[in-house]
C-alpha cells in the first residue's frame, strides 16, 4: 500500500459513493487509476463492507444501549453459541468478544425500554450461560461510524 492507496481508503470511509472523478481530485490521481486501485484494495480485503449508517431515531430505533455480558462458561461451544445468537439478533448493531471483567460488549438498538427488556428476556434471562449483564443507555450520539485512521506511508517506504 502506498500513500495513494491510503488516501483512497481514507476518502471512502467518509463517503463510499464517491465517483472516480471526485476521488481523483481528492487523491491526485486519474479517475481510471482510482477505479483500478479501489478494485484492487477491495479484492485484497481492505474493505470489509460498504454500508450506510442510519439515524436510529428516524427508523424508530432511537434507544441505543451498550451492554456488557459475562458468561458462566467460556468453553468454545458456549462462546460460539452466544456469538451465533448475537449475530442472528437484528437488534445487535455491534458485538465484540473482549478481555476484562466481561466477555462480550455490544451496542444495540431498541424502539424503547420495553423493547430492550423484551430483548433481554429472550437473549439473556432465557440463557443459562449468562452470569450477568450490565446496561448503559446512550444519552447522545457524539460520534458514530466505522472510520479508522489509515497510515499515510512515506514515499521512501512505499511499495
Amino acid at each position: 500500500m502506498d500513500k495513494f492507496d491510503a488516501a483512497i481508503l481514507d476518502a471512502i470511509q467518509t463517503n463510499n459513493r464517491l465517483t472516480a472523478e471526485a476521488m481523483s481530485k481528492l487523491v491526485h490521481l486519474s479517475p481510471d487509476s482510482c477505479r483500478k486501485r479501489l478494485a484492487r484494495l477491495r479484492a485484497e480485503g481492505y474493505v470489509d463492507a460498504d454500508i450506510a449508517v442510519l439515524n436510529p431515531a428516524k427508523v424508530g430505533r432511537g434507544l441505543i444501549v451498550i451492554v456488557e455480558v459475562a458468561l458462566t462458561s467460556e468453553r468454545p461451544a458456549d462462546l460460539d453459541r452466544f456469538r451465533d445468537r448475537m449475530k442472528a439478533a437484528p437488534e445487535v448493531m455491534q458485538c465484540y468478544y473482549i478481555t476484562g471483567n466481561s466477555d462480550f460488549l455490544m451496542i444495540l438498538s431498541a424502539s424503547d425500554m420495553a423493547d430492550y427488556e423484551a430483548f433481554t428476556r429472550r437473549n439473556f434471562f432465557a440463557e443459562d450461560n449468562i452470569m450477568k449483564f450490565r446496561t448503559s443507555v446512550v444519552m447522545d450520539r457524539v460520534k458514530t461510524g466505522f472510520s479508522i485512521p489509515v497510515p499515510f506511508l512515506d514515499e521512501t517506504n512505499a511499495t
